[in-house]
């Protein structure tokens, strides 16, 4: 196991230098002006000539890889064009809402398509088969903006009045404190470094951060501004982890050893939990892997209408002003997250299936 997981992180290190490479050059070969992007269409040709020289656009494409080549193995992403802000800072700002976001989306989607999809096999060809299909591919084909805006009216605007009434915008209600788990702890940090800014990140995850504090109003506040946003985020998932429950069970239902297990009287409920659903997790995790890839990387839009400062909307906002420095640093931490998350779901095989660990 220790070798697979050295070739397999071995092997992810020139996927991500030939990312970074792409990214660089695309980003710079699209059209458009950065200065006029930032600056405005009435800059004139002398302050975008200054502004470039500043920001190290003027240098041959070549010169510029090789410095941000080495920022980037020595730690430093530089400085937004745009914001003329550290990335490292905004990164640390930013990412936790997408991971935050991210992750109850997928609880969200695991917690009920999971059940749908078993019950679904169960009930194979009857009504609620029927219909638990028909809401799945409901599910795959509603736009994420065209959700979140219904969800929002329906749950804000004409139950503003009702105890179902949720937040439409934002991560916590204006004026609710949310002290870091460290400066209630005592703890004493350095003003800048690895240490202070991973604590930082920790802190910004207002869910963990509530836990680690203690704080029952933050934490229940926190919850309802992200029920929103992660219901419209997690819908799709949600189908598509309900759909392949159903086949992969159906497949497995229709075994040899779930028919000794039923003939030898096992209970319905140990034969579906402990042989059927056990031995169908294998495509399901495969499809949970890529789920929180996809989400963690394409939450643009559900950040966009639920007012949410994180990754994707960040992202978005920096192509459109051809902010290079932060397009290069968030897809590299985006591919990051991707190569990880694909060796946990690789990891997680060995674990499932004994079959595989023993080859």
């Amino acid at each position: 196991m220790t070798q697979y997981l050295v070739r397999r992180i071995l092997a992810s290190i020139p996927v991500l230098f030939g990312i970074l490479i792409v990214t660089f050059i695309i980003a710079r070969v699209i059209p458009g002006d950065p200065c006029r992007s930032i600056l405005g269409e009435k800059a004139t040709a002398a302050v975008c000539e200054r502004f470039i020289h500043e920001k190290g656009l003027d240098k041959p494409i070549y010169v510029q890889l090789g410095i941000y080549i080495s920022e980037v193995l020595s730690g430093d992403f530089g400085n937004s064009i745009r914001l003329s802000l550290p990335v490292t800072r905004l990164l640390v700002e930013r990412l936790p809402t997408t991971v935050e976001l991210s992750f109850s989306a997928l609880l969200i989607s695991i917690a009920v398509g999971i059940p749908l999809g078993v019950i679904s096999a169960i009930k194979h060809n009857s009504w609620i088969d029927v219909i638990t299909m028909m809401w799945a591919n409901t599910g795959v084909s509603m736009p994420v903006f065209w959700l979140g805006l219904m969800l929002a009216y329906v749950f804000s605007l004409l139950l503003k009045d009702s105890p179902f009434w949720l937040p439409p915008s934002g991560r916590l209600s204006a004026g609710l404190s949310n002290d870091p788990f460290y400066e209630v702890w005592g703890w004493i940090l350095p003003e800048s470094g690895l240490w202070s800014s991973t604590l930082d990140f920790i802190s910004r995850l207002n869910i963990l951060n509530a836990l680690l504090t203690s704080n029952w109003e933050l934490l229940k506040d926190a919850i309802k501004h992200l029920i929103l946003p992660a219901v419209a985020l997690g819908t799709i998932p949600m189908a598509l982890i309900a759909r392949m429950a159903r086949s992969a069970m159906l497949d497995v239902l229709g075994q040899d050893y779930i028919r000794t297990a039923r003939a030898k009287g096992l209970s319905q409920s140990r034969v579906v939990i402990k042989h059927a659903l056990r031995n169908s997790l294998l495509p399901l995790v495969t499809v949970i892997g890529l789920s929180l890839g996809g989400l963690l990387g394409g939450a643009v839009l559900t950040e966009t209408i639920f007012g949410l400062s994180g990754l994707g909307r960040t992202l978005y906002e920096a192509i459109t002003a051809r902010d290079y420095v932060i397009v290069q640093a968030f897809t590299l931490v985006i591919a990051v997250l991707f190569v990880i998350i694909n060796l946990i779901v690789d990891i997680s095989y060995a674990y499932l299936d004994p079959r595989i660990r023993i080859n």
